[in-house]
């Protein structure tokens, strides 16, 4: 979830300042994308200059302003939360680049690597699964909130997992496999015209 969107989202509720702002995000996604105070107050000057939050005066006592939505900013929160999240831009996965590099480059022990990888993968869902077990049964939404992150990444793990048992069992299948350098062209294909030749 991109900060500027969340940061919307808490102001539709109610104006805040930023090191509340800032709180407020962390305590409702379970602590798992912390921000800095800096980044929030960056965020909402970029807001404000896009006409979708102002202050609402001047500063406290404290040297706090609160910031609320503009009609604008109002209109496009609504539409956000109406809009799916697309997956077309992929991000990019340590581990994938990793092990398509580690198949494609002489001398790595491929099987080593995914071998670590799973050992850490491993032990990272036992450690979600005894925090899930721990974990009481949800009493309001920021309880409810904190467990539907939990088990994000609880089925990202078991998921990570799967695929590296998918990945031992495709090397295995390759052994033997000649290792063939990968072209190099210019001008690297168009993402449609690959997707396009995948389908064919």
């Amino acid at each position: 979830m991109s900060v500027r969107q969340g940061l919307m989202a808490l102001l539709a509720h109610e104006p805040m300042y930023g090191a509340r702002l800032r709180a407020e995000f962390e305590a409702r996604t379970g602590g798992t994308w912390p921000l800095n105070v800096g980044q929030v107050y960056t965020t909402l000057a970029r807001l404000e200059r896009d006409g979708l939050v102002e202050a609402l005066g001047g500063a406290d006592d404290e040297g706090r302003v609160a910031y609320a939505l503009t009609d604008q900013g109002r209109a496009e929160i609504s539409r956000w939360w109406l809009t799916p999240v697309t997956r077309e831009s992929t991000p990019r996965d340590e581990l994938v680049i990793k092990l398509a590099l580690a198949v494609t480059l002489p001398g790595i022990d491929v099987a080593t690597v995914v071998q670590t990888q799973r050992t850490a993968t491993l032990k990272h869902l036992r450690d979600l699964t005894r925090l899930k077990s721990r974990a009481d049964e949800p009493t309001d939404g920021r309880d409810l909130a904190w467990s539907l992150v939990l088990e994000n990444h609880l089925f990202a793990a078991e998921a990570e997992a799967r695929w590296l048992d998918h990945v031992e069992a495709r090397l295995a299948r390759a052994a033997g496999m000649p290792l063939v350098p990968v072209a190099l062209s210019a001008e690297p294909e168009p993402a449609s015209t690959r997707r396009m030749r995948d389908r064919a």
